[in-house]
């Protein structure tokens, strides 16, 4: 393989990647947003080195093994256009590391950010100003259990409901569960939506469902049609899930309970069909009206309803 012949430190895979990447015209949005940072993303990952910091790595030498491996991820990302967290068999959310493969999308929810910045304790406007307080949290459309993972570790007395109605995400959510050995805080539920919850109340239900309109779905680029298609088809407006959400979560949040969602670019059209709701858009670095929250009053209510018995683990 040439390039892992003439190529010898991190600087040259790092440049060679990117220009390869450039030249293949790849998509990216699986954790990154440009060649440099996918470039930067595999070789750090490939090397099992911190991925935060690539600059005291550059001019490290590598060795044969090396080089020959990452010449091939490289070869493989241009020409098989998978996402590199499958290339990897990982990804990272706020830092975390978590299995990913085809069983699941890769997951990038702006959630994400927002469980680990402002949304819970420290800021005086915090929307969940006492995180100890949060006893049960629902994950809706869990994939690979990332997002349940990460509520566990933010809220640490919660019990979390992680629940998918694809049994393959579902599997590979229990890798990462036994991965950060989270088995007593968060439990997998097989179902669509909320109909294995009956009668199950929560304080935050978080939510990251499939949201993409038909004409979206159709343009998908090569590296999305990896992923399943489940994860992403929202219906001809991209809102058939997120409607179905908003008329079922009243029922299942505590009477202080709270409901985030992520809908990608449907928010003209959710004020426009729920007047009467008062979303609230948070904004993240990368995002601007793609995500919302809602409080149980402002469904008009809530229930005060605590399920004592639970299913068993």
């Amino acid at each position: 393989m040439a390039a892992a012949d003439e190529l010898v430190t991190v600087r040259d895979f790092v440049r060679y990647a990117v220009s390869r990447f450039n030249a293949a015209g790849l998509a990216f949005g699986h954790g990154t947003t440009e060649a440099l940072d996918e470039a930067a993303f595999i070789v750090l990952e490939s090397l099992h080195l911190p991925i935060d910091d690539l600059s005291p790595w550059l001019d490290a030498k590598l060795t044969g093994e090396e080089r020959t491996r990452l010449a091939g991820l490289i070869d493989a990302r241009c020409e098989t256009r998978q996402p590199a967290a499958y290339l990897l068999g990982r990804t990272y959310i706020q830092g975390v590391p978590f299995r990913s493969d085809k069983r699941a999308i890769v997951p990038r929810s702006f959630i994400g950010e927002l469980l680990a910045a402002e949304l819970a304790g420290g800021d005086p406007f915090a929307l969940v100003p006492e995180p100890m307080a949060i006893t049960r949290v629902l994950d809706l459309c869990t994939g690979s259990g990332c997002l349940a993972i990460l509520a566990a570790m933010i809220f640490p007395n919660a019990e979390v409901d992680a629940v998918d109605l694809s049994p393959d995400a579902l599997a590979l959510a229990a890798e990462n569960v036994a991965e950060h050995e989270m088995g007593d805080r968060v439990r997998l539920v097989e179902g669509d939506l909320f109909e294995a919850l009956a009668g199950e109340v929560y304080d935050l239900i978080i939510t990251n469902p499939p949201y993409v309109d038909a004409p979206a779905m159709a343009a998908l680029p090569d590296e999305y049609r990896h992923e399943p298609s489940l994860a992403f088809d929202g219906g001809p407006d991209g809102l058939d899930i997120v409607r179905r959400i908003l008329t079922e979560a009243p029922k299942h949040l505590s009477a202080q309970g709270s409901l985030i969602c992520e809908i990608g670019t449907g928010k003209e059209i959710l004020e426009a069909e729920y007047p009467n709701l008062p979303f609230l858009w948070l904004d993240t670095e990368d995002s601007e009206g793609e995500v919302f929250w809602l409080s149980a009053s402002d469904f008009g209510g809530g229930t005060d309803v605590r399920v004592m018995t639970r299913m068993a683990r």
